[in-house]
C-alpha cells in the first residue's frame, strides 16, 4: 500500500508530491503522458532549445520565483523591450493599464488604440453595474468605460491569460483587485493612484521555463511513473484504490490518500462515483484549447523596429487568426543569446468556442501565422524551422461565480479523508497560482492525519 498517490505530473502535481515527500510522506506521482511537466515544455527549433508552452511567470506573486531559488535554480527577467497590439490597423503601443483599465487616460489617448469616439467614452466614467457577488470582467468594464474599450484593450489581455471571452470571465476569480476598485469608487481615478512601480511583472528560468519540472522532480524524493494513465478511483476502508494501465492489464494500487492534479474535466470523471457533488461542479468548468506555433527566422530577414519589441497582442475584434506573438528573442536575453544569427518568436491562436481555428493542420497554422506576421509586424521572409505545439482543452475557463463552485468543489471534496484536489481549474491559471494550490492540497492531506 502506497502512503499517498498523485495522480498528474503538471507543475500542480509535481509540486504537491515534493510537499508531501518533504513532510516525511512514501509519495507516487502517476503521469498519464510519456513526459512530466504539463503545459511547460521546452523543443528544438532551429537547433535552439525554447519554450513551447508557458515561457513565464508572474514576478509579483512570489510563489514561483521562491520554488526556482529553493531549487538552486537562477531567475531572469524580461528585457525593456516594449509590448503592443494591433489596433485600427497598426501596432501600436500596449498603454499600462490594469487588465484594460488606464493608468493614465493620456497615455491611452497617446497610443492611438481606441478611435476618438472610444476615447471619449472611455475617459468619461459612468456607474454601474449592479455588482452583486460577481459580475463579468467585460461586462464591468464596458459599463464603466464602454464597449470599445473592452474589445481592443481587455480582450486581448485576457485572452493571452485565459483564451477566454471578457464577457463570460469572472471578475471576482480572475481580477479580483479589479472588483474590489469597482466596489470602492470610481476606476480611473483609483487606477491613475497606483504608484507607479519598477519591480517587474514576469520572470523565467534562462533556458526556458520547460526546464522546472525537471528540477521539481530532481529536488524531491518521490517515485514517478509516466505513460501511466489511471481509469479509476474508488473508496476503499484503508483509504483509495486507484486503477491504473490499459485496459487488458489494469493494475490496483492502494493508497492512503489521494491527490488530484488533474485538469477539471478528467477529475469529474474520477469523482464520479464516490464524489458526484464535485464531480458534477467541475464538469461544468469548461476548457479553451490553444495552439503555440513557434517561427526561427535569419535575424537579417527581420525588421529592426521589432528588436525594441516583446510582441503583440491583436484583439478578437480585428478578425485577425493570431491572438499574439511573442518576440522571444527580444524579451528573453538568453534566448538571443543561444544563436545572434537566429531570432525565435511565437504566435498563439484559439480562443474558448473557436476551435475551428485549430483544426487546420500543422502546416496550415504556420501558413496563417506567416500571414498575420507579415500583415502586422512586416516579417515577409520564409522562417528557417517552425514548430507547432497544440494544447488541447489546456485552459480552465474562470465563468462568473468560479470562486462560488470552487468552494463547492472543495466542501465536497474534503468530506473525504484522504482527498484533495489542485491545480489550474482552481485559484488561477499562472505558474505561482498553481503552486499555491498544490501546497494547499498538500496542507490539506498533512493536516488530516
Amino acid at each position: 500500500m502506497r502512503d499517498v498517490v498523485v495522480i498528474g505530473g503538471g507543475v500542480a502535481g509535481l509540486v504537491a508530491a515534493r510537499g508531501l515527500s518533504a513532510a516525511g510522506r512514501d509519495v507516487l506521482l502517476l503521469e498519464g503522458s510519456p513526459r512530466i511537466g504539463g503545459k511547460l515544455r521546452s523543443a528544438e527549433v532551429a537547433g535552439l532549445t525554447v519554450d513551447v508552452g508557458a515561457e513565464a511567470m508572474l514576478a509579483r506573486r512570489p510563489e514561483g520565483v521562491d520554488l526556482a531559488r529553493e531549487l538552486g535554480a537562477e531567475v531572469v527577467h524580461p528585457t525593456t523591450a516594449t509590448s503592443g497590439v494591433w489596433s485600427r490597423g497598426a501596432l501600436r503601443e500596449l498603454p499600462r493599464s490594469l487588465m484594460g483599465v488606464p493608468f493614465d487616460v493620456d497615455q491611452l489617448a497617446a497610443s492611438g488604440v481606441l478611435s476618438p469616439e472610444g476615447l471619449a467614452r472611455a475617459a468619461v466614467e459612468a456607474a454601474g453595474p449592479d455588482l452583486g457577488d460577481d459580475v463579468s470582467v467585460g461586462d464591468l468594464v464596458a459599463a464603466r468605460l464602454g464597449d470599445e474599450l473592452v474589445d481592443r484593450l481587455v480582450e486581448p489581455l485576457l485572452g493571452g491569460v485565459y483564451a477566454g471571452h471578457a464577457r463570460h470571465i469572472s471578475a471576482a476569480a480572475a481580477v479580483p483587485q479589479l472588483l474590489a476598485m469597482a466596489r470602492r469608487g470610481s476606476l480611473l481615478e483609483q487606477a491613475a493612484a497606483v504608484p507607479s512601480s519598477g519591480a517587474p511583472v514576469f520572470a523565467a528560468l534562462p533556458g526556458g521555463m520547460g526546464r522546472l519540472p525537471d528540477l521539481v522532480r530532481d529536488g524531491g524524493d518521490f517515485e514517478v511513473r509516466t505513460s501511466a494513465s489511471v481509469r479509476a478511483l474508488r473508496r476503499t476502508t484503508t483509504g483509495w484504490a486507484v486503477t491504473v494501465g490499459p485496459t487488458t492489464h489494469p493494475e490496483t494500487i492502494d493508497a492512503g490518500a489521494v491527490v488530484l492534479a488533474t485538469p477539471a474535466a478528467p477529475t469529474a470523471r474520477l469523482l464520479g462515483e464516490d464524489v458526484p457533488d464535485a464531480a458534477a461542479e467541475l464538469a461544468g468548468i469548461g476548457a479553451a484549447s490553444v495552439a503555440v506555433v513557434t517561427l526561427a527566422f535569419r535575424a537579417e530577414d527581420v525588421p529592426d523596429a521589432l528588436f525594441e519589441r516583446s510582441g503583440f497582442l491583436v484583439p478578437p475584434v480585428e478578425r485577425r487568426t493570431i491572438k499574439a506573438s511573442t518576440f522571444s528573442f527580444a524579451k528573453w536575453g538568453w534566448v538571443r543569446e543561444l544563436a545572434p544569427e537566429v531570432v525565435v518568436l511565437r504566435t498563439s491562436l484559439g480562443r474558448h468556442g473557436e476551435e475551428a481555428t485549430l483544426q487546420a493542420g500543422d502546416d496550415g497554422l504556420v501558413r496563417v501565422s506567416l500571414a498575420d506576421l507579415a500583415a502586422m509586424a512586416g516579417i515577409t521572409a520564409r522562417p528557417v524551422d517552425t514548430h507547432v505545439q497544440r494544447w488541447g482543452g489546456a485552459l480552465p475557463q474562470y465563468a462568473v461565480g468560479h470562486l462560488s463552485r470552487v468552494a463547492r468543489i472543495r466542501a465536497a471534496v474534503a468530506r473525504q479523508p484522504g482527498l484533495a484536489v489542485c491545480g489550474a481549474a482552481y485559484d488561477g491559471v499562472g505558474i505561482p497560482a498553481v503552486i499555491g494550490s498544490a501546497r494547499r492540497a498538500v496542507a490539506s492531506v498533512t493536516r488530516a492525519e
